[in-house]
């Protein structure tokens, strides 16, 4: 019968879309669009490397103050003072302890993982994908919006572009896509320049506004008389900005983005994979760093905006909505020098996004393929790129591309990352012992619980998306699943000496294998068991037999590897006794590595699992055992297409 081969054509546009798919999850390999994470000694200075996660923190300035004084109003400076106390005293020793615990980049999420197990533990990160997700993809279609902005309300395009920010936007997320298509490296050099430069250009602004504040006597005044008029005293101010605080929380990101970057920290000539002690403490300066840095802007930038720029321009409309401070740059240094703090602007801003889209795609291949969770294409950059940049579309336009609509998403995302980073360093220390970090963590984790469930209440389009997200992935995770239930999932066999010896000697005769359930392991168990077989099977006695004994260790595992340890019991029988999260995979990773170590097709003998047979079967997608037998010859049959060469499955 004639095969249509597919056209060449369609071979290499499939070839260029799963390029780098065969590398992806293996031990070492490359798990995302980045190059390989520089190797120990040979990284970046900590200084360079904060300002790869800066593109993304810093450039919250673009946007951070108009939202402060669409919350807070005339207590724009106060609220942003609350906010840099949370930052300093709170997120800021979260993060360096989830630095000291993860110093390979892993994060909260993998400190999380590894202090649950089974099913809910993967559930659990299942959840904080999906809020992770929501973090990334939000600040995808957020930095493209508000560059967008900046475009459109710069006095010499705004006649020409007036009405298009919804086409510029997409434009903006479709060329970022395009960039991950042709391929993308994370360019520190780039990231140092963007960085030096829009923190130069609001210097510049800051300066010009404190000069302008200085020398208007009357505008400070102004402001502290309006202050006082409309809150009364300093406790009354306090008590507003606390229960306003949640919508300034876009503030705070930052930090997972300074955590994921750690990889590329150059660290001590000394240090090693297991004890790189150099790197955390560089990377701790770089998180301490970026946040004065941030806090200094932050807190002058609320000033000058509030004092300086009319209540009714940070409204929707108005000219400083979602661009404060270009509103002032324009305004008092010139269209000159504003144009090249907007292009400044819309540069970090895009870069912020590339930042999250490289996340996305560290972040997803880290944990789905390792579960069985992710379809095999997953693991490949291109489709990726393409998925989450057609969300990004979609986000984009149900938000109609609106800052302000889109800041309680993203809040909601990077709150929930860092609570569950508060409670999981709040957990650590109580194992340690350390009861002072123990109950300073745990209020930081109160504080930003409050936080969070404050935002989710007034903003609820937050985790109404992240709730979707969640919902997808666990689905698309679970079909996942279930379609790669059959796979051999067992990535290496090890056989101890004796072990070696029982298949060795088998293969002389015949290589029989009988899979058994422990249980008493006595004498009779065994015997009874091998009088079965033959009996089933109507084999003589003169047939010999090693026992397979598989023993289920975590079901919801999906790849590992296998060691396969023998012994003889009662001075008669030989038993190979291994573990493994699932046991038709093992006993089928068993038998053909035996064929291929012995050139000999090795049977293997079953009773009929009792029960009803779908019951069986979700025992075996759950909990690794159930329909062994019938699994087991359908996982040998997917991994060896030629029947002659295929283990022989038998079941009485």
């Amino acid at each position: 019968m004639a095969t249509t081969e597919q056209p060449p054509s369609t071979n290499r546009l499939r070839a260029w879309m799963l390029e780098g798919l065969s590398d992806m999850g293996k031990a070492g390999g490359h798990t995302g669009p980045h190059a390989e994470p520089e190797p120990p000694h040979k990284g970046q200075r900590w200084y360079r490397v904060m300002c790869l996660t800066g593109v993304d923190y810093f450039s919250t300035l673009g946007y951070q103050p108009g939202i402060a004084a669409l919350a807070a109003g005339l207590l724009s400076p106060v609220a942003t003072l609350v906010l840099v106390v949370v930052t300093l005293a709170g997120a800021l020793p979260v993060y360096r302890r989830v630095a000291e615990e993860s110093p390979h980049g892993e994060g909260s999420i993998a400190m999380l993982e590894r202090l649950l197990s089974f099913w809910k533990g993967k559930l659990f990160v299942l959840t904080l994908l999906g809020f992770a997700a929501t973090d990334f993809l939000i600040t995808i279609t957020l930095s493209a919006a508000d560059a967008s902005t900046h475009l459109i309300e710069n006095p010499h395009l705004q006649s020409t572009l007036h009405g298009r920010q919804m086409l510029i936007t997409l434009l903006l997320v479709a060329l970022l896509g395009a960039v991950f298509l042709k391929g993308f490296l994370e360019a520190i050099g780039v990231a140092v320049a963007l960085v030096v430069a829009y923190l130069g250009l609001n210097a510049v602004v800051v300066v010009v506004g404190m000069w302008h504040v200085l020398t208007a006597g009357h505008v400070v005044t102004d402001w502290t008389s309006a202050l006082t008029t409309e809150h009364g005293n300093v406790f009354a101010m306090i008590g507003v900005s606390l229960l306003v605080f949640p919508k300034l929380a876009l503030g705070l990101s930052g930090f997972e983005t300074g955590v994921a970057v750690m990889p590329h920290v150059q660290g001590d000539p000394d240090d090693t994979e297991e004890n790189p002690k150099g790197r955390i403490r560089d990377t701790k300066k770089l998180l301490t760093a970026a946040a004065l840095i941030m806090s200094v802007f932050l807190i002058a930038t609320s000033f000058i905006t509030t004092v300086l720029i009319p209540a009714n321009e940070f409204k929707s409309g108005g000219q400083a909505n979602g661009r404060a401070l270009a509103f002032l740059a324009h305004e008092y240094l010139g269209n000159a020098f504003g144009t090249v703090y907007d292009l400044s602007t819309i540069a970090i801003l895009w870069f912020a996004g590339a930042s999250a889209m490289a996340g996305l795609l560290n972040l997803m291949p880290r944990y789905l393929p390792r579960y069985g969770m992710a379809p095999h294409w997953a693991r490949a950059v291109r489709p990726m790129v393409i998925v989450f940049t057609l969300v990004a579309f979609l986000v984009t336009w149900l938000f109609d591309a609106n800052v302000d609509a889109q800041s309680g998403a993203y809040a909601t995302g990077v709150l929930v990352l860092m609570t569950s980073a508060a409670i999981a360093v709040t957990i650590v220390a109580r194992r340690a012992g350390q009861r002072g970090w123990t109950i300073g963590f745990a209020t930081v984790s109160a504080v930003l619980i409050y936080v969070t469930v404050a935002n989710v209440i007034e903003r609820p389009d937050g985790v109404k998306i992240g709730a979707c997200f969640i919902v997808g992935i666990m689905l698309v995770s679970l079909l996942s699943r279930l379609a790669r239930a059959f796979e051999l999932r067992v990535t290496s066999v090890t056989l101890d000496p004796l072990a070696e010896r029982f298949v060795r000697d088998m293969a002389s005769r015949k290589m029989r294998f009988i899979a058994n359930e422990p249980g008493h392991r006595d004498k009779a168990e065994y015997r009874d068991k091998i009088e079965q077989i033959r009996a089933d099977n109507d084999m003589p006695e003169q047939e010999d037999f090693v026992f397979v004994e598989v023993t289920v260790t975590d079901p919801s595992e999906f790849e590992a590897g296998l060691t396969v340890r023998g012994e003889v019991l009662h001075d008669r029988y030989r038993v190979l006794t291994l573990e493994s999260a699932s046991i038709p995979n093992a006993l089928a990773a068993l038998l053909l590595h035996a064929r291929d170590m012995t050139g000999c097709t090795p049977h293997i003998y079953f009773e009929w699992t009792e029960g009803n047979p779908f019951a069986n079967f979700l025992r075996f997608f759950l909990f690794g055992q159930g329909e062994v037998a019938p699994v087991t010859r359908e996982v040998l049959r997917e991994a060896e297409a030629d029947r002659v060469r295929r283990p022989r499955v038998h079941t009485g």
